[in-house]
């Protein structure tokens, strides 16, 4: 009776747990707070080691993952392009989410798997026609996603399906960091490294549609739902804008923080080494 009693209050997959709403995010926190502080014996663990345990994605199976290009200046000058009057939307699917202590894999598709490091944010409640001085009461919360990119597979077609697609290409995590912990989501320094050396940095500020334009401008398209996610954009400094060109290897290790949400990391390996927890 109390499992069931729990799966209702607090569902333990992510998405039901959202689409609770607020209340149930409460429910969750009141639990555990009053376990910790109560000093009562639980039948099993209640808080475990992070050493002790394989996190996974924050959200495995979002209803959507929207993506947003171009909205980063500097991204947008070394791509040559011209800054957008509207944004530039496109969309990735399940089969891409891969957690935060999964490798990136490889496939022998292609040898130009490249990063974009990505600042996110996850729908807590549906959001239909918002007007942006109201889209933060639809956020739950913040992660982090590396929108790794098969570059000659995005550029043989028109469209970006191909190279934007391909299995376990969005590391997402290390988790969901509810919105009250992050007071000004337009002011976190995001930064990519590779092997330890700076590839991206810059800060949300320069975001040139932000977090509550965005929800304005799809939600007037686009019904979103609770655990939907999207991605606000990639700075500058990605590998196949550099000089020469930088794909990631095997072995290679990718290391994206943004301030406020922590930290994101994992390695590069080839299909036939990897190992992926499914």
């Amino acid at each position: 009776m109390a499992k069931k009693l729990a799966d209702v209050y607090v569902p333990s997959d992510m998405s039901l747990l959202l689409e609770g709403g607020e209340e149930t995010l409460q429910e969750a926190s009141e639990a555990v707070n009053y376990v910790l502080e109560s000093g009562l014996e639980a039948d099993g663990e209640v808080v475990f080691d992070k050493e002790s345990v394989k996190l996974e994605a924050p959200v495995g199976k979002p209803n959507k993952i929207i993506c947003v290009g171009h909205n980063y200046r500097e991204h947008i000058l070394e791509m040559k392009r011209e800054l957008p009057e509207n944004p530039v939307l496109f969309a990735k699917f399940n089969n891409t989410i891969s957690g935060p202590q999964d490798p990136i894999v490889k496939k022998d598709v292609s040898d130009q798997y490249d990063f974009e490091a990505e600042f996110a944010f996850v729908i807590g409640k549906q959001a239909k026609n918002v007007k942006a001085e109201d889209a933060l009461d639809y956020v739950a919360g913040y992660t982090i996603a590396n929108d790794v990119s098969v570059r000659d597979l995005q550029k043989r077609t028109l469209q970006w399906l191909q190279g934007k697609s391909v299995d376990g290409t969005l590391p997402l995590g290390p988790w969901l960091v509810t919105k009250d912990e992050v007071p000004d989501p337009h002011a976190l320094d995001i930064e990519l490294k590779v092997n330890g050396e700076t590839k991206q940095k810059s800060n949300t500020g320069n975001l040139v549609f932000d977090v509550n334009r965005l929800v304005d401008f799809v939600s007037h398209l686009i019904t979103l739902e609770p655990g939907d996610i999207l991605l606000t954009g990639t700075p500058g400094g990605v590998g196949v804008a550099r000089d020469p060109q930088e794909f990631l290897q095997e072995g290679d290790t990718v290391t994206i923080s943004v301030d406020q949400v922590g930290v994101l990391e994992n390695v590069v390996k080839n299909e036939a080494k990897a190992e992926v927890h499914v």
